[in-house]
């Protein structure tokens, strides 16, 4: 039988028979909450199927599509599972979405004590808590926020140093110590949007469709591909909005002939120097990506291994997201779990083909 999750992505609405809730409600299935709930009639009470109480027997058993029929049914909400208020994922949701509020309303980081308190929990069921809801700790969340607010701040023209104050950070010694992370570059070069930096492209045809290289002085700095050359000059522009943007000389065409050679053998590697651009992790994960073998893939989770954060993954595959250079760091030779395709930036299709390339077929 499909699985639940398998059965509302196919949109067929689960538990729809009897025997069916019954199954849920015997194995205590958090998934079925909200789907129906059951009544006792011997002890005159309804529960939501998740409910630890002891297992009443099925003569005793009836369905309902809400509480609120239960009720009308003569039926009071069980002690224990409190089926009549939110669900317990919830009300944990609730209590973290007002801890993330109350961090981005602070002027200074708030203590993980003043969180717990206002959540009503202890210190350490509530670290646990946002961390499991969020997929980060308390002070990765205020660490997160606090550098959003520098770069918008600075985005807006504000002076550098007052935009770390006013960000909650107690020293400018702080920040700058992770800039880099924060930021992908100095906060200078931030704010500088690219300015003074002199970058060439040239947009060609491969049998993937429109490419489009650009370089810096360093090396290749973007590998774009995509079907309409003109979104490929405004991705391009996007990014350095402030860079020096020149249209490549007759010397450049050479650069974009090996760049399209990748693309139509990717197994033979790019002899050309990169300017790779991104965060201390996502160059983590870049250069992981860069090791798997021509022809293999891997998993987000093998990669968020590799780099010793297996609970990383989601933050693996928004680094595989942010990726500019196309085949050179190969994001197309990662894949799902189950060695399904996942997303491509640059469409699947040509992620498949990526792959049927390297191996061959």
């Amino acid at each position: 039988m499909a699985s639940i999750m398998e059965q509302r992505e196919a949109g067929t609405q689960p538990y729809t028979g009897d025997e069916e809730k019954w199954e849920a409600v015997t194995r205590r299935d958090h998934d079925a909450d909200g789907a129906f709930f059951y009544s006792v009639k011997s002890t005159g009470v309804y529960c939501r199927p998740s409910c630890a109480s002891r297992l009443a027997n099925r003569e005793n058993v009836r369905f309902h599509t809400s509480g609120a029929e239960a009720e009308q049914s003569g039926f009071r909400p069980c002690k224990r599972c409190r089926p009549n208020e939110a669900a317990l994922a919830q009300r944990h949701a609730a209590a973290v979405a007002e801890a993330c509020r109350i961090i981005e309303a602070s002027d200074e980081a708030p203590s993980l004590d003043a969180l717990a308190e206002a959540a009503g929990v202890s210190r350490f069921h509530f670290h646990r808590l946002f961390k499991s809801v969020t997929g980060v700790t308390p002070k990765a969340y205020t660490d997160a926020h606090r550098a959003r607010r520098v770069r918008d701040q600075i985005a807006q023209g504000t002076n550098i140093s007052e935009a770390i104050y006013e960000a909650g950070y107690q020293s400018s010694s702080r920040f700058y110590e992770t800039s880099n992370d924060r930021l992908g570059m100095t906060p200078t070069a931030f704010r500088s949007g690219g300015a003074g930096a002199a970058i060439r492209f040239a947009v060609g045809e491969s049998s993937l469709g429109a490419i489009l290289v650009a370089a810096t002085e360093k090396g290749v700095c973007a590998i774009l591909l995509g079907d309409d050359p003109n979104t490929l000059v405004q991705d391009l522009q996007d990014r350095f909005p402030k860079a020096q943007i020149t249209g490549g000389d007759q010397e450049f065409e050479t650069t974009i002939a090996q760049v399209i050679g990748l693309i139509e053998s990717p197994t033979r590697g790019l002899d050309l120097p990169l300017d790779i651009r991104g965060t201390a992790f996502q160059q983590q994960v870049w250069q992981a990506l860069r090791e798997i073998t021509p022809g293999s893939t891997a998993s987000y989770a093998d990669i968020a291994a590799r780099i010793g954060r297996p609970k990383a993954v989601r933050a693996v595959a928004q680094a595989c997201a942010a990726n500019a250079l196309a085949v050179a760091i190969p994001c197309h030779r990662v894949v799902r779990t189950d060695g399904a395709l996942s997303g491509y930036r640059w469409g699947v299709e040509r992620k498949r083909a990526l792959l049927n390339r390297e191996a061959g077929t």
